[in-house]
């Protein structure tokens, strides 16, 4: 009789337990379907973490000694940056579920004895071996909830990936053109500490006031604090790539370009972007399939509301006379005062909330592409500016400066400041480029998918060069003024690449001008030599 009913409960327990056996997680915790989803947007292939930390020492070594590009930051950062365990670790969160929803809870076995009062009686032994019934009905409901939340932990991993990318690329841009702000404001600074020096000497000569010395001496003092806070942000830049390369802070013996890219020739279509942010973010991918896993809980809830917890099983008792009775149990909760309003109550809140979330992700996704493009639009538009109108003003005026001093119109203080003004302008040029760079990435991070006009940069960039020193020889000059070429901010300019129009008449002679210059004889201007600014429409090609 015991054989009877024990043998198909084990049979019953043992398919159970096959069935819940079916759930299986990938060896690699789905990185490999992440890797897929962030190729598939332009973003970089994964690595497991072993597999990283056995090429990482590899990579670090072979990259840290070269001039890094962003690729190859890139590179660095998904085998040494710890985003990437951390979102494998959430990925084995995610996995743990999906194992623990496609398996059974542990049968129940129960045992007791009862003690008899009678001296003499035998005691009274009863053992059960039961199952939840309710574990095995919501079995295939509940894996494949889960397996739905695995989908979305892979997409919020593939997102976080990207997001990386971009941080990495944006940082990048961030350290470049802080590195240009120095360059440039170095050359204010020697320049503005040359002007300072010729001051002193015609202080000495008598030929300034005080006051006038004391202007120029507060001005170099300024750009040098100019250049400090651009040296100090040169280095906060450093530190922020190195940080996202998950590098150490001995680790930073590597350097990038000096250079970025011209803006590409045309700009993407704002609608032609807002769909593609509505099928590439994967954010909203994930916001989508959480609401999906809501409404699916909220049917399982629905359906099994009235159904309580049961326990199916077996039992077997035997009584003082030592006769054995064995059969079958079963453990019902009624549904009478609980009918699970609470938990229908919640997946019915849970669905309505994860909808608001992606409404919400949508529009904010929405004008977050919006909000990018029109940067990008502005920080194009301040590029052009400066390249059409500033720069060749700036250069204009130091061209226009020049023949005034040659004519002793003004001095040559005034040619100085016209100077390093052409240099401000320049480095203005420098951040609005720096700028159209990092607000195209923050829009391919709206996006979700690099920008379609990627293919359009070229290798022309934005880059220093010294051009050949302008001529200061005039007849009318009542003084040598040749050796001044050498002074800082003092260098000829390539105009060629400016539309400039005709020249300027010969400046009208001032007949009130006139300058002592006492205080110049035996001045070597050539140690004051510092480096021009380069014409910002006549590009450099980048070396591959």
């Amino acid at each position: 009789m015991f054989q009877q009913y024990f043998r198909p409960t084990l049979l019953a327990l043992g398919i159970a337990a096959l069935v819940s056996g079916c759930a299986t997680v990938p060896a690699d915790r789905g990185l490999s379907d992440v890797s897929a989803l962030t190729t598939a947007r332009g973003g970089p292939s994964l690595k497991s973490p072993d597999e990283a930390d056995a090429q990482a020492q590899t990579v670090v070594e072979s990259l840290l000694d070269l001039q890094l590009s962003v690729q190859d930051a890139l590179s660095i950062a998904l085998v040494r940056n710890p985003r990437i365990r951390a979102e494998y670790s959430r990925l084995g969160i995610a996995g743990a579920e999906v194992l623990e929803a496609g398996r059974l809870s542990n049968p129940t076995l129960s045992a007791s004895i009862l003690f008899a009062n009678a001296a003499g009686a035998g005691n009274q032994t009863a053992f059960g071996l039961a199952q939840s019934f309710t574990d095995l009905l919501l079995l295939r409901s509940r894996s494949r909830l889960a397996k739905g939340a695995f989908e979305r932990a892979k997409a919020q991993a593939g997102a976080s990936v990207l997001e990386l990318a971009r941080d990495v690329e944006s940082a990048y841009f961030r350290l470049v053109g802080a590195q240009q702000a120095v360059a440039m404001r170095a050359s204010v600074a020697k320049s503005a500490g040359a002007s300072a020096d010729l001051a002193q000497r015609f202080f000495d000569a008598g030929n300034i006031t005080d006051l006038a010395l004391s202007l120029e001496k507060a001005a170099s003092a300024q750009v040098e604090l100019s250049l400090l806070s651009a040296q100090a942000e040169a280095v906060e830049a450093r530190s922020a790539l190195n940080i996202l390369m998950g590098l150490s802070a001995s680790e930073t013996r590597w350097s990038v370009s000096d250079r970025l890219p011209l803006p590409v020739a045309q700009e993407d279509e704002l609608p032609a972007l807002q769909d593609l942010a509505r099928h590439q973010r994967l954010d909203l991918a994930a916001a989508r399939q959480e609401v999906a896993l809501r409404r699916d809980a909220l049917d399982v809830t629905k359906t099994y509301r009235y159904i309580g917890n049961i326990d199916v099983g077996i039992g077997t008792e035997s009584d003082p006379e030592r006769n054995r009775v064995t059969g079958p149990t079963l453990a019902l909760q009624l549904p009478i005062f609980n009918q699970n309003q609470g938990g229908v109550l919640r997946a019915q809140s849970s669905l309505e909330l994860a909808e608001a979330e992606l409404k919400a992700l949508e529009i904010q996704a929405s004008n977050a592409v919006a909000l990018a493009n029109a940067r990008v639009l502005n920080a194009r538009r301040a590029v052009e500016l400066h390249r059409e109108k500033l720069v060749p003003l700036r250069e204009r005026v130091v061209q226009r400066t020049q023949e005034r001093v040659n004519y002793m119109l003004v001095g040559v203080f005034d040619l100085i400041r016209a100077k390093q003004d052409e240099y401000d302008a320049y480095q203005s040029y420098l951040q609005s480029v720096r700028d159209y760079w990092s607000a195209r990435t923050e829009l391919a991070l709206a996006v979700g998918a690099p920008l379609p006009s990627n293919t359009q940069i070229s290798d022309e960039t934005v880059e220093p060069q010294r051009p050949a020193a302008a001529s200061a020889n005039s007849g009318h000059m009542h003084h040598d003024m040749g050796g001044m070429q050498g002074t800082p901010g003092m260098e000829g300019m390539d105009h060629s690449g400016h539309d400039m129009g005709p020249d300027s008449s010969q400046p009208e002679a001032n007949p009130h001008a006139g300058h002592d210059m006492k205080g110049m004889e035996g001045m070597d201007m050539k140690d004051m030599e510092g480096m021009s600014m380069p014409p910002p429409n006549k590009p450099k090609r980048n070396p591959k």
